[in-house]
């Protein structure tokens, strides 16, 4: 970790837009204080996958830099998002005899194991394993079945796995900058230990992390993982809208729709104008703020479309009662959760992270959930024991101890 008298967790973000990093001191008491960040545009990643080398490293170096020189200390190793469409995850079940009656801690990993014992191509490997719930003799909602009498164990289980070359990269990327991986999560997972309260989670709620590159998925109910999905729609694609509709730079079409723009029309007043710098080195335009929101509307309406035919296909759409729960950069747009309650017709609030102090002014957005969340589930996981950092190829040969440390945080 740091070379610093109190402990240090850190949290990288690898985004398409951005890469973030966010270091925290453990405090004695526990919980954790921010004490730097840094950030810079990210270049070499595309929808969560590395497709450049050298410029993601230069990125993550230059965030790292950033975040060492507020935070005053130098940090060795990070906790790592993962994201991108290769990022897939399924339930899974597994059944097996209780030997001596009584349910002991090796019943309980040998009932995960079965149910973990399923076919996955050469090319991707598990991330995650989360239990959500045991079934013992056929009784049903069972947490903790440690100390319990029975015969027949059952558990309930949900998988995410990812490609092995894409999550390679982002390790050896990582490695290059000069940090080792403590871990490699989810991002939607990560942003989920940030944004979500225990009653909705509990209740039933969908969060959406919506990046550059991806939306990204995750329902919970019953307090555990049920399904988790990535859509291929994120912010990028409303700013080639308007920089294709507006006919100005990619760079300037960001700009405006981040100062100006709007994911619902009827929210903006007709006599509101915008200046549109133009391309050739032509005279800027004026036009009215509408028209840049019914270039927006139509993008928003369609990706959040794209994520309620999801849960509809995976029959979840029903049990999430406590709505939905919207986070990431591309969120913060004006008229994001007000367009999500009009598609989903369930109540939509925007996700901001929560469970850190110190500079809590410095992340209190959207855009540093993932970072932020990263930074929890890092304090959870150190508790369980000794970490060994990820490192290039034998970035899966920790995965078994992993999956303690996330199965003891959801039980």
């Amino acid at each position: 970790m740091a070379k610093k008298e109190k402990e240090v967790i850190v949290g990288l973000d690898l985004g398409t837009t951005k890469i973030c990093c966010v270091i925290a001191e453990v405090r004695d008491g526990g919980g954790l204080d921010i004490i730097g960040i840094g950030t810079h545009p990210s270049k070499g990643l595309n929808k969560g996958v590395v497709i450049n080398i050298e410029s993601t490293v230069e990125s993550i170096k230059c965030a790292v830099e950033e975040a060492e020189l507020m935070a005053g200390v130098e940090i060795e190793s990070a906790y790592v998002g993962i994201a991108g469409g290769h990022i897939k995850g399924f339930n899974s079940h597994g059944i097996i005899a209780v030997k001596s009656r009584e349910v002991t801690e090796q019943d309980k990993e040998r009932v995960i194991e079965a149910a973990k014992a399923v076919a996955i191509p050469l090319d991707r490997e598990v991330i995650h394993v989360i239990p959500q719930q045991f079934i013992l003799d056929g009784q049903s909602g069972i947490r903790e079945p440690r100390g319990m009498s029975g015969v027949r164990l059952e558990a309930r289980i949900h998988v995410i796995t990812g490609a092995v070359t894409s999550a390679q990269n982002i390790v050896r990327s990582v490695n290059r900058a000069g940090l080792d991986v403590d871990d490699i999560i989810v991002e939607q997972l990560a942003s989920a230990e940030a944004v979500l309260d225990t009653d909705e989670r509990d209740l039933g709620v969908a969060l959406v992390d919506i990046g550059g590159g991806t939306a990204d998925l995750a329902l919970f109910a019953e307090d555990s993982v049920r399904y988790t999905s990535v859509i291929a729609v994120g912010g990028n694609h409303i700013t080639s809208d308007l920089a294709i509709g507006l006919r100005t730079p990619q760079v300037e079409a960001e700009k405006i729709k981040r100062k100006h723009g709007c994911a619902m029309s009827s929210m903006v007043r007709r006599d509101e104008q915008v200046e549109i710098p133009s391309m050739g080195g032509r005279e800027p335009r004026l036009i009215s703020r509408n028209v840049l929101c019914e270039i927006i509307e139509p993008r928003v309406e369609e990706m959040f479309q794209m994520i309620h035919r999801d849960l509809e296909t995976s029959g979840y759409l029903g049990v999430i009662p406590s709505g939905l729960v919207i986070t990431g950069g591309a969120s913060i747009m004006e008229g994001m959760p007000e367009a999500a309650e009009r598609v989903f017709g369930l109540p939509v609030r925007l996700g901001n992270p929560k469970g850190v102090g110190g500079l809590v002014d410095v992340v209190n957005s959207p855009q540093y959930a993932t970072a932020v969340g990263l930074l929890l589930f890092g304090d959870r996981t150190r508790k369980t024991g000794e970490r060994k950092p990820i490192k290039g190829r034998n970035m899966f040969n920790n995965i078994t101890d992993k999956m303690k440390g996330w199965m003891e945080d959801f039980f």
